[in-house]
């Protein structure tokens, strides 16, 4: 069982740490243990109740009427407003919940019924990285167990993988492309996305994966001669000394790069060298003259 402190719990549910003291204070809503120094540190059951509380409460629950309710009522309310409306928040705190439970049934069902109402890559750009990005700081300060991490990895892995795989083959003929993640780089979910998105926009790819050293990506190059190559860097201390290296091997290439470690810092990015952040980006990057 996970542990969070009041910023964990701030960070996941949208509620200001000082309202959640005034929560626990009045009406007793958690009860949260307390270290030798008098830390509060709640459960993975706090952390559920406390999305579900703040996803009535932002929805007109009066706090007081919320007190008075059995965890049954509370669940069957956040089921029928799950259910009745389209808001991205109510479905990324239920995909929370599933994490937490490590509820595979749940967290398919939520997926599967995205999936069927927006199409895959709505659902990814609207649900999914959102979720990812809420959860990510709890990845980054080991307040989620790493097997809450791979669960919910490898089930939004198989859906993408799935959906790639469906996609037909491009002619021999078509503009090649390469996806890779560098080394020591794990987090390969966005890269699928970008697979799922160069492949549907005609494009022959070569994924790589995860963890790709710098000389086999010359070798594959070098054996291949895509025209494109893109990747995703979510944490990278020399990431400017990187992304120098790839304009100084590749000359010719397009390199389209995107991630975490690359936003809101002042990087120098090559001539063949692109940065985007969204996937409508990646498209128009992508875009083949007719």
């Amino acid at each position: 069982m996970a542990q969070y402190s009041i910023r964990d719990l701030e960070q996941l549910s949208g509620i200001k740490a000082h309202t959640i003291r005034i929560w626990e204070k009045r009406h007793q809503l958690i009860s949260p243990q307390r270290t030798d120094t008098n830390i509060r540190l709640y459960s993975d059951e706090d952390l559920k109740r406390i999305i579900n509380i703040s996803l009535l409460n932002t929805r007109g629950f009066k706090i007081s009427k919320i007190a008075s309710m059995s965890d049954g009522e509370i669940h069957q309310q956040v089921t029928l407003l799950s259910e009745q409306h389209e808001e991205a928040e109510i479905h990324i705190d239920q995909l929370i919940i599933a994490m937490v439970e490590l509820d595979e049934e749940k967290f398919e069902k939520i997926l599967l019924t995205l999936i069927l109402r927006y199409k895959l890559e709505r659902t990814i750009t609207e649900i999914i990285y959102p979720f990812m990005e809420k959860i990510g700081v709890l990845w980054q300060t080991g307040n989620i167990l790493p097997a809450q991490e791979h669960f919910i990895a490898n089930l939004i892995r198989q859906k993408l993988i799935v959906a790639i795989d469906a996609i037909p083959f491009p002619p021999a003929s078509a503009h090649r492309l390469m996806l890779f993640l560098p080394e020591k780089e794990q987090h390969e979910i966005a890269l699928l996305f970008f697979h799922y998105i160069a492949k549907k926009e005609g494009y022959r790819t070569y994924y790589l994966g995860q963890s790709v050293p710098f000389d086999d990506l010359v070798s594959v190059y070098n054996t291949h001669h895509p025209s494109v190559m893109i990747t995703n860097i979510t944490y990278m201390p020399s990431v400017q000394l990187y992304l120098d290296k790839l304009s100084e091997h590749f000359p010719e290439c397009k390199i389209l790069v995107s991630g975490f470690a690359l936003r809101k810092k002042s990087l120098q990015y090559g001539p063949q060298v692109q940065f985007f952040d969204k996937s409508l980006e990646l498209k128009d990057l992508l875009s083949i003259p007719s």
